[in-house]
């Protein structure tokens, strides 16, 4: 498996109202250089080309899959397939924006003050990083791989995704490089219908590609069947049978 926009897309709305909610709070009003990195489908992309008409707007991206439905989604734009700890483009650039990618980019430390070494001045860079590790969506993801007969397999999948630092640690990777940063947390619950199985679902779009990929379609359907029985028991049904999922995700808006 590998990240596919099918399943991605399939909880847009969902996965969208945070990169709203990011690009509401960006300061900087007038920009005519724009990037959109790690930009999935392009539905972040789209939303950066209503917020800045007049501006050049860029998406990149790792998944090829994911490059191929941003270009059929917005065929007048530009959009790469990079990698963002390798992208070499010095800008400048007015906004450059990060939603739900840099979770699975590691050394932070070093990557943030290099990307707001990108800003033009007041430029924004925007994040957004889902903060879940210790949900116990990802928690039951660790405990199946440890316990089952592809334990080997899966030793290095939890790895895969950045252990995140706190907001002060964040505001202090920033604040030497940049005017303003702000950062803020939000819990978003989202109502998911078929029970377990819509937070399995959702999870097999992201969270889960490390744990489903080095697997065999068997060890896959045993892994999945084990799963889904541990979040049906973590994420309790509503009466009308759709589960309500928490959701947390860390922002960061930092301007030059």
């Amino acid at each position: 498996m590998s990240w596919s926009a099918k399943q991605y897309v399939a909880f847009e709305d969902e996965r969208t109202r945070p990169a709203r909610d990011l690009l509401a709070a960006i300061p900087t009003a007038l920009a005519q250089s724009v990037v959109d990195i790690g930009c999935g489908p392009g539905n972040s992309t789209e939303l950066l080309v209503e917020a800045f008409p007049q501006a050049r707007v860029q998406g990149l991206d790792s998944s090829p899959d994911m490059i191929d439905a941003a270009r059929k989604r917005l065929p007048q734009l530009q959009f790469d397939v990079a990698d963002i700890d390798a992208w070499s483009d010095e800008g400048p650039f007015d906004v450059i924006f990060a939603n739900a990618v840099l979770q699975w980019v590691p050394e932070h430390e070093t990557l943030l003050p290099a990307l707001a070494g990108k800003l033009a001045s007041g430029g924004s860079l925007a994040i957004q990083m889902p903060d879940n590790l210790n949900e116990p969506s990802h928690r039951l993801m660790r405990e199946i791989a440890a316990n089952g007969p592809w334990a080997g397999k899966l030793a290095g999948a939890a790895g895969q995704r950045t252990e995140m630092t706190d907001a002060s640690g964040y505001f202090s990777m920033l604040r030497p490089h940049c005017s303003r940063v702000d950062v803020w947390r939000t819990t978003y619950h989202h109502q998911l219908s078929g029970g377990a199985a819509g937070v399995v679902e959702w999870f097999k779009g992201s969270g889960l590609i490390p744990f489903l990929s080095p697997l065999t379609e068997a060890e896959r359907e045993d892994y999945l069947k084990q799963y889904l029985a541990a979040v049906a028991r973590a994420y309790p049904a509503l009466p009308d049978g759709s589960v309500l999922l928490p959701f947390p995700r860390l922002f960061i808006v930092a301007t030059r």
